[in-house]
């Protein structure tokens, strides 16, 4: 049964499609909150295959996207394992970006989008499986003006759970750089852009592995809100998919808030890599 004949209506002969998307959405969301991303390159295929848009895809991929690192970021934000000033910083530059992906993102055909997505999963799925593990063995702290505006560092200092003060600088121009191309990218493809956001600001801005995920997410929460809207006022949201998998996204957050601090992610994004590849292949091959 193609689920997408259902658009505007809830059909009670329906109801196990509807929890079935509400568990994918469960799965979407504990995954995604424990590995630090929107989960959108789960969403997005899974909406292709039952005969939605590119522009549909994209546009309820970034609701669902939206509600995933909104809830997960409450969570983290109660921890307080977010760096609020940095992530507002950042944010600012993901808005310009988010506007440019929403204006290619109309262009895109069934075949090219197919295409463009799954190459971009591919290389998603490479570069999780090869990418460094763990935090950089040496954090350099310095001034937010004694350098150029492009080496300027911005320090931040943040609570590391056992009493004590986590101290951290980045290289402030690289991370406006990083937030437009996250905020362009989420909104071309309908990703969150967490997948690539959480290395990179832990190998790229030498960000604590734990304060990189959770702030990671409350940008991708500002970035997929963005182009969630503007995909909204365009008509491309599903109403009933986005409704389904979002119920089942934000208690799936929370969960996988909940049970980070007990698992090692590191296997899981091994696993989704390989998972990645078929994907791709499936839809290269479309």
């Amino acid at each position: 049964m193609n689920y997408l004949s259902n658009l505007n209506e809830l059909v009670p002969d329906n109801l196990p499609l509807n929890v079935l998307t509400i568990a994918f959405g469960l799965f979407v969301g504990t995954y995604g909150s424990l590995i630090g991303v929107g989960g959108g390159f789960l969403v997005v295929p899974a909406l292709l295959w039952q005969g939605a848009s590119p522009q549909q895809a994209i546009g309820t991929s970034l609701l669902v996207v939206f509600l995933n690192a909104l809830s997960g970021s409450i969570s983290y934000a109660r921890k307080r394992r977010i760096d609020l000033h940095t992530g507002i910083l950042l944010s600012v530059w993901v808005f310009p970006g988010a506007l440019g992906g929403v204006f290619l993102s109309s262009m895109f055909s069934a075949k090219s989008f197919s295409f463009a997505f799954g190459f971009l999963l591919l290389l998603l799925s490479v570069f999780l499986f090869l990418r460094p593990v763990g935090q950089p063995e040496e954090r350099v702290l310095a001034s937010d003006t004694d350098l150029g505006w492009w080496r300027r560092r911005t320090t931040r200092h943040m609570p590391n759970g056992n009493g004590g003060t986590l101290s951290y600088s980045f290289h402030t121009a690289r991370g406006y750089l990083l937030s437009f191309l996250v905020g362009f990218v989420s909104s071309l493809f309908g990703i969150g852009g967490g997948i690539i956001h959480v290395p990179a600001m832990v190998h790229f801005l030498n960000f604590p592995v734990h304060i990189a995920t959770a702030t990671s997410l409350f940008i991708l929460a500002i970035s997929a809100g963005i182009g969630a809207v503007a995909h909204l006022l365009l008509g491309n949201v599903l109403p009933v998919p986005a409704l389904l998998i979002g119920a089942g996204v934000v208690f799936g957050a929370q969960l996988g808030a909940y049970i980070s601090p007990r698992v090692h992610a590191q296997w899981l994004v091994r696993l989704l890599s390989l998972a990645l590849v078929a994907v791709s292949m499936k839809l290269l091959v479309l």
